[in-house]
């Protein structure tokens, strides 16, 4: 699994944001050194998927949904991210020509097997937990 960028800057993002305060996205930028046409991006996924609330107007921002010690650094980069996959292999609705009568090949077996800690280690401590 490769790392993008934008979930890079999105971990940034929640960490500027772990103090559960209302914070303008030129803030956050500044602190973080994220450009702002990211930043803007990546906290519209954030906020779909129910991890930060958005606020309006002259005093808005965006802060938190959750509580930083209800958040797993999985759902941050999930967020951003949904192709969080060693190999396309892994994919939902991937076709592999290698599985044969309904078994996986061997490669997919192994693959699978270290997807599942990859995703078991983001999700064993909290946000909080990290930063």
């Amino acid at each position: 699994m490769f790392l993008t960028k934008e979930c890079d800057y999105a971990v940034r993002i929640v960490r500027e944001l772990a103090d559960m305060g209302m914070k303008p996205v030129h803030a956050i930028c500044s602190r973080e050194l994220i450009p702002r046409q990211f930043a803007y991006k990546i906290l519209k996924r954030l906020e779909t998927a129910g991890l930060v609330v958005a606020r309006r107007g002259a005093s808005g921002g965006y802060r938190l949904a959750k509580a930083p010690e209800e958040l797993t650094l999985f759902e941050v980069l999930q967020a951003v991210d949904d192709r969080l996959f060693i190999n396309e292999c892994l994919q939902p609705g991937y076709e592999c020509p290698h599985n044969t009568n309904g078994s996986m090949c061997g490669a997919h077996r192994e693959f699978s097997r270290v997807q599942k800690l990859l995703i078991d280690a983001l999700n064993e401590k909290s946000i909080n937990n990290i930063i």
